[in-house]
């Protein structure tokens, strides 16, 4: 970083870990996250996690589905939630001399939220509604296809679940689910901003039970598969091709960061170049990278004609070889661009809420203030080396009949 960054980190006695990071701007971003998500369902339950995210602000013990919007909006602030394969998390961002609020409406989101039989089965309909969107948004339906082509199920299937598992999942089963692991020793509480540690600890300690509560995880099991679906009513051929990379307890890990960047990030990026702005061949081209604690992917998507598949997959893979001859100059200027890029990014508190987040889940929340550190000791040949694959997926949903 840029800036020495003034970060505290502790242990509470309850079992919660508490990440700050102390900010002068008058701003605070709340959240309290629980290490549990998709990645840890079994098939048969796949999307509860997803469900618990919706249901919760649907009313809690102290609150009911309006005050949970209020308490924040009309204090000038915002609330939101995500669920990720390993983390499910309930965050706000508000004026500082809120953040009380937001530390404890965040809270009771997480350990109070009442599942009312009438709430869940009117959210129930609401995601079964966003699975078909999902399904018949093309490009997002082939990121859902490339995951399942990667791993074997159930890490391979959609974090919302499926239209057949979440037309059966019980209040009794999301009960269950929250019970057995919605507990402080499986929480962070994280805040960025202006606000005192002390305080934040004290009200950790206060508003939070005791918890010792064990999570089962679930290692994905890798594969490679490819896969070419037509679909009428679709003009355009979507496209996805994707490989396993290092993971983030994987030294490895920043190789794949400076590999992604050169091969697919931004205007300036190979596959830009030569996909779209040397041939024409797609109006988007775009590298993406995923990793967490127990897995790590990459997908390279495209957007391009029917007939012109073949030749844009060609493409990419002739450009993912020719990386095993990247010069110093392009390798020195990927550093840079990360480098550039990540200070850019931790200006936005949400930003860095999330990246404490997953580094704190795979480790050490101060991998996060390392960064320029671990780019700037990667070698040229640790990258060049990314080049040799290993396998790959691919999925192209092309029109059908035309």
């Amino acid at each position: 970083m840029a800036k020495e960054a003034e970060f505290y980190k502790k242990k509470l006695k309850n079992g919660l870990t508490v990440l700050f990071e102390k900010r002068e701007l008058p701003v605070v971003t709340n959240s309290v996250s629980v290490k549990f998500g998709s990645e840890y369902e079994p098939m048969a339950l796949k999307g509860v996690s997803h469900f618990i995210e919706h249901l919760v602000f649907k009313g809690t013990k102290k609150r009911n589905v309006k005050q949970i919007s209020d308490e924040i909006e009309k204090k000038g602030g915002i609330l939101n939630a995500f669920t990720s394969e390993e983390i499910t998390s309930y965050w706000n961002k508000l004026p500082s001399r809120h953040f009380r609020i937001g530390i404890d409406l965040a809270s009771d989101l997480a350990l109070n939220p009442l599942f009312k039989k009438e709430d869940l089965e009117r959210e129930r309909k609401v995601i079964l509604e966003e699975i078909k969107m999902y399904h018949d948004n093309p490009q997002s339906y082939v990121f859902e296809k490339i995951k399942e082509l990667l791993y074997k199920k159930p890490f391979g299937m959609p974090i919302a679940g499926t239209l057949k598992t979440m037309a059966k999942v019980s209040r009794n089963q999301v009960l269950q689910t929250f019970n057995s692991v919605y507990s402080p020793n499986n929480m962070f509480l994280t805040v960025i901003g202006k606000a005192s540690f002390q305080e934040i600890c004290e009200l950790g300690e206060k508003i939070f039970p005791i918890g010792n509560k064990a999570v089962r995880e679930r290692t994905p099991v890798i594969k490679n598969q490819s896969l070419i679906e037509r679909r009428k009513g679709v003009d355009q051929a979507n496209l996805v091709l994707g490989f396993h990379v290092p993971n983030l307890t994987d030294k490895k890990r920043y190789d794949v960061e400076i590999f992604d960047v050169i091969l697919g990030k931004g205007m300036s990026s190979r596959l830009f170049q030569e996909v779209r702005e040397k041939r024409g061949l797609a109006y988007a081209i775009k590298g993406n990278l995923e990793q967490d604690k127990n897995y790590g992917y990459e997908t390279i998507y495209s957007g391009t004609t029917k007939e012109k598949v073949k030749k844009v997959k060609e493409i990419i893979l002739k450009e993912i070889k020719k990386m095993s001859k990247l010069e110093l100059k392009d390798f020195n200027e990927a550093k840079e661009q990360l480098i550039g890029l990540r200070e850019v990014a931790s200006e936005n508190s949400e930003m860095a809420m999330l990246n404490l987040i997953l580094e704190e889940n795979a480790g050490s929340a101060e991998e996060y203030y390392e960064y320029e550190q671990r780019i700037n000791s990667i070698k040229l040949e640790d990258v060049r080396r990314l080049s040799r694959l290993n396998g790959y997926s691919f999925i192209a949903l092309i029109p059908d009949g035309k």
